[in-house]
């Protein structure tokens, strides 16, 4: 029995390692998943347009494709909830971003600004930086 659980644990062992080394080798801030995400997100905002932005409140009406989404930056919230959901700047969070920020390098660095750091790659390296233990040889079990 003890063979099947060293078995599972070196299996896990290899993926994390395979992840820990993936990850470590981007130089990203993010993961790369969450990267793409973020890349995706910023494209699709690319067609959208921010109307009666209220700067001092950091609440923007974000308008496209037949939607009017709702998006308050203060609280990291988008009408549509993907926004509050993932952690992560949706579509219309994006927009409302660049209308604050403009295009330059502040409106990029804000885009890690406003997502959960839990998409850090350091984060995720992190979670794949303890070893899992194999289960000694039943010969070497101490039970009472």
């Amino acid at each position: 029995m003890s063979y099947i659980f060293n078995s599972i644990a070196k299996k896990f062992g290899e993926k994390f390692r395979e992840q820990h080394a993936f990850v470590d080798g981007k130089k990203n801030i993010f993961v790369p998943s969450a990267e793409r995400i973020l890349r995706d997100n910023k494209s699709a905002s690319d067609s959208l347009y921010v109307g009666n932005p209220n700067v001092v409140l950091d609440k923007y009406t974000v308008f496209g494709n037949g939607v009017t989404a709702k998006v308050n930056l203060l609280e990291r919230s988008c009408s549509y909830r993907k926004f509050d959901l993932v952690k992560m700047p949706c579509e219309h969070a994006m927009a409302a971003l660049r209308a604050k920020y403009g295009d330059g390098e502040d409106y990029g660095n804000s885009i890690y600004d406003y997502s959960s750091p839990i998409y850090k790659a350091e984060s995720y390296l992190l979670a794949y930086s303890e070893a899992i233990n194999v289960v000694p040889p039943e010969a070497e079990w101490t039970v009472p």
